[in-house]
């Protein structure tokens, strides 16, 4: 059985970590069919978000697959980790908006990839953390980056620098997560967010984001110097003459991309 499952339920595309039986670790062999999929999927016209989940429902992802990575030759030990922050980073910079659904804990590189995607609605009874100071090393697929910029600098240090787990609602009170829901709820509220992103269009959605990540932590007027940049990719597009059409008619737009 693929140890990573795809399935496209109209404009959304579900990436299922399909290993339950070792909490649905980061091996080698997924590591580099994230990255593939990544770049694919981000690449195709008829995929408008992207839902990265878990198998079974005691973890979304326990992170590194340990037993693997302890065979793994000093020598070799740096481009593993490569493999790994490689997997997330190209999850980061995905154009198109990606929704992690955490069925269940999520720890290390696990809590990293959900990080790197842009929307994280959990279920209620999880709990998550950047634990890698417990094992003797350190946060090394962006968790010590990503972290502080969501939730601030105070906030990550008490969760990197301790070790500490976090629940659900705790994740929500800082702004780890966006939702969480009741584990029989979780599919409704991803979907509902799905829903949000069907009625927007997707020229502009990705625009927008783009904008947003191109500008954090630059300098105002530098920031405003990219979103006109992006903005003007929008202005002449058939989506706006669509969406503008539709408001004037009182009818749904029909968005197509471009």
């Amino acid at each position: 059985m693929s140890e990573i499952l795809v399935e496209q339920h109209g404009p959304a595309v579900f990436v299922t970590l399909n290993r339950p039986e070792v909490r649905n670790a980061l091996s080698r062999a997924v590591n580099l069919k994230l990255t593939e999929l990544a770049e694919e999927l981000g690449q195709r016209d008829d995929v408008r978000a992207i839902v990265l989940t878990g198998a079974g429902d005691k973890a979304f992802c326990a992170g590194a697959d340990l037993k693997e990575r302890k065979g793994v030759p000093a020598e070799e030990a740096a481009s593993y980790i490569n493999a790994i922050a490689g997997a997330i980073n190209s999850w980061g910079e995905l154009r198109k908006p990606t929704i992690c659904m955490m069925n269940g804990s999520a720890y290390g590189g696990g809590l990293e990839i959900a990080l790197a995607c842009d929307f994280r609605i959990c279920a209620d009874d999880v709990e998550m953390g950047l634990t890698e100071v417990r094992l003797g090393i350190m946060p090394g697929a962006g968790g010590t980056q990503r972290l502080p910029r969501l939730i601030g600098e105070a906030r990550a240090k008490e969760l990197i620098l301790l070790g500490r787990r976090v629940s659900a609602k705790r994740a929500l009170e800082i702004g780890l997560v966006h939702q969480i829901a009741p584990r029989v709820s979780l599919r409704a509220t991803v979907d509902a967010m799905l829903a949000d992103l069907a009625g927007c269009a997707p020229l502009s959605v990705t625009s927008a984001k783009s904008a947003i990540e191109r500008g954090y932590g630059r300098a105002l007027e530098d920031g405003l110097t990219i979103e006109r940049e992006c903005y003007e990719v929008t202005l002449f597009s058939e989506d706006r003459d669509e969406g503008l059409a539709a408001f004037a008619e009182g009818r749904p737009p029909k968005y197509q991309g471009r």
